[in-house]
């Protein structure tokens, strides 16, 4: 099912890594006209287009596009007790561990009496995109959420398409995580429509204002990515998401069963799913080909996964041996990277591109999905080679506060003036220089 790729004997640079590596040919430029008029549209007309794009796109529109409080307690109480347990304990998990990651403010004394504070002030309102699609994700509202909140976001809205099935509002297990997080702002809307009232805001169907947001973050499809670069020069994003991707880095060690079913796990969300497998030993290739084969027979969207696996994103990396196996990994930067190999650990310590890495046998992508405590919404796409993962950093900004006092900035008044006149700013220099001439400018 998977097609091969034989690197071994040979010394590929970064750069012929990079064009030999099975990727995805997802080309956000080609939809990027047929966005454009739906960003238009809400700009101009706001929450009545996005309700006329949902009935054209999801095949309902709701009366509202705010969801109303009783139905998002109404969701909590039905939701089943092993659901609402289960996403209990993911909430806790990534409430401590992103609670580890906040920041905190730290001034530097350059000179007496002159210091640079760096403070870390919230992003002061958000909106959290969760997709609906082929499948249902209340982890995401919960991998949106907490670092949000573990940040100190003043105030945030949760987007997510509505669902006909569901009388034109988000899945109510959607909804039901919503309030187990306390989140009361819920808006039905989902696609490029959802980015564009996001960052336009816009008067509800029944009065209400709909506040826009200072920065939108959540993965979504082609049309959400889209959306999203068309906005970013009014709102910030988080990043451009691509089709989800999973590598795996295994030597003759590695189980193929839990291989096998890691890469099916992947090729589960989508068609366009890349799962990637990247070994020295082509025994193993073998058997985890065979073994994707008995299990696919016999998963829910096995026809799903059989396109993915057999689309040109996917396939069996060979190599000569796991040193190798490192160099291509990093020149893949894979959204998820597994290391099955001995000494696993050691292993992961060489990866420096990856959005996040799961280290050994008992440390699957799904577990990172769900429960690890760690963030799913990752860098695709090869973004890992220089982007991060969502986290309470994306939600704080970074600003340094500049206090000098009268004789601090007289010490290196000279050297402002000089630079100054290096650059043929002189007027940089004058100010620095009037506050000391005795008399004003001269």
């Amino acid at each position: 099912m998977l097609a091969r790729t034989d690197l071994r004997g040979g010394n590929a640079t970064t750069a012929q890594l990079r064009r030999a590596l099975p990727r995805g040919a997802t080309d956000v430029d080609t939809v990027l006209e047929q966005v454009r008029p739906v960003i238009d549209a809400i700009r101009e007309r706001g929450a009545v287009a996005a309700l006329e794009f949902g009935q054209k796109f999801d095949g309902v529109s709701p009366d509202t596009v705010r969801v109303p409080a009783e139905r998002i307690e109404q969701a909590l109480a039905d939701v089943a007790p092993d659901v609402r347990a289960a996403l209990t304990e993911s909430i806790d998990r990534a409430r401590r561990v992103h609670a580890d990651q906040r920041r905190t403010d730290v001034t530097t004394e350059v000179s007496p009496g002159g210091t640079v504070t760096e403070r870390w002030i919230p992003v002061s309102r958000v909106g959290l995109y969760v997709p609906g699609g082929n499948a249902v994700y209340p982890s995401s509202v919960v991998m949106n959420v907490v670092p949000a909140q573990e940040a100190g976001v003043d105030t945030l809205v949760v987007s997510s398409p509505p669902q006909a099935q569901f009388g034109g509002l988000p899945h109510p297990t959607i909804l039901a995580a919503c309030a187990l997080l306390g989140v009361s702002e819920v808006w039905a809307v989902g696609g490029a429509q959802a980015v564009a009232l996001l960052t336009y805001g816009g008067t509800d169907t029944d009065g209400a204002d709909l506040e826009p947001v200072d920065l939108i973050t959540g993965p979504g499809n082609i049309y959400v990515t889209a959306a999203k670069r068309l906005c970013r020069s009014v709102v910030g994003i988080d990043s451009e998401a691509g089709p989800t991707e999973i590598a795996i880095l295994a030597d003759d060690s590695a189980n193929p069963v839990n291989v096998a079913a890691d890469m099916i796990s992947q090729a589960e969300h989508d068609v366009m799913a890349a799962s990637v497998l990247v070994t020295d030993s082509e025994a193993l290739a073998g058997a985890v080909d065979r073994e994707i084969d008995i299990q696919v027979q016999r998963t829910k969207h096995s026809e799903r996964v059989r396109e993915a696996l057999g689309g040109t994103q996917s396939g069996i990396i060979l190599v000569d041996n796991v040193d190798q196996g490192l160099q291509v990994v990093n020149a893949y930067a894979a959204e998820h990277l597994e290391i099955q190999t001995r000494n696993a650990s050691a292993v992961a310590a060489r990866v420096h591109s990856a959005g996040a890495i799961f280290v050994g046998d008992y440390s699957p992508v799904s577990l990172g999905d769900y429960c690890a405590g760690s963030n799913h919404v990752l860098p695709t796409s090869g973004s890992a080679r220089h982007s991060s993962g969502l986290s309470v950093q994306t939600f704080l900004k970074g600003v340094h506060v500049i206090d000098y006092d009268e004789a601090a900035l007289k010490e290196v008044s000279g050297h402002v003036q000089t630079l100054a006149k290096a650059e043929d700013l002189p007027a940089h220099g004058e100010a620095v220089r009037v506050r000391f001439a005795g008399g004003g400018a001269e």
